[in-house]
């Protein structure tokens, strides 16, 4: 504390002079501001007037060009699930499809990945991936979901 003291009175006509100089400034700026405001008063309003008809253009472009999201309703037939299920015997052999390809087809529906399909029936897994891109050829798909959508409406898998 005492070395406070020593310091400020050691610097008191520095700092007072400091002090008295901000506060000229401050006045000085003060009374610019007001001579800039009062004698450009018509540039300002029209600066101001400009700013808020950019913003507001910007705005009405942002609105306007945005997409307009429309909902679109598709009707879908819906396959109950038949308890007594008979597979369709005359369609497996019109398909060509073989035994491990109608595993493979069972094995898609319950969900399992290509690596736990290879898992579960010992073959590799680029043997799988074969399996299933036949599949897709004999259906007449381009995807999983599809496929096992049209084997249960076909009636190939329950």
């Amino acid at each position: 504390m005492a070395a406070n003291t020593g310091f400020l009175i050691k610097y008191r006509s520095i700092i007072l002079y400091g002090i008295s100089l901000a506060a000229l400034m401050f006045l000085l700026k003060w009374l610019e501001l007001r001579f800039i405001i009062f004698e450009h008063s018509f540039e300002v309003y029209a600066g101001l007037i400009a700013v808020i008809f950019t913003a507001l253009g910007i705005w009405l472009a942002l609105k306007l060009s945005k997409p307009k999201v429309q909902t679109v309703v598709v009707e879908k037939p819906v396959y109950v699930k038949n308890d007594a299920f008979t597979l369709n015997t005359a369609l497996v052999s019109q398909l060509e499809l073989s035994k491990r390809e109608m595993e493979i087809l069972n094995l898609l529906a319950a969900g399992h990945s290509n690596q736990e399909i290879a898992g579960e029936i010992f073959v590799s897994l680029s043997t799988v991936k074969t399996h299933i891109q036949n599949l897709f050829e004999k259906l007449d798909v381009k995807r999983r979901t599809q496929a096992v959508e049209k084997a249960r409406r076909l009636q190939l898998i329950p």
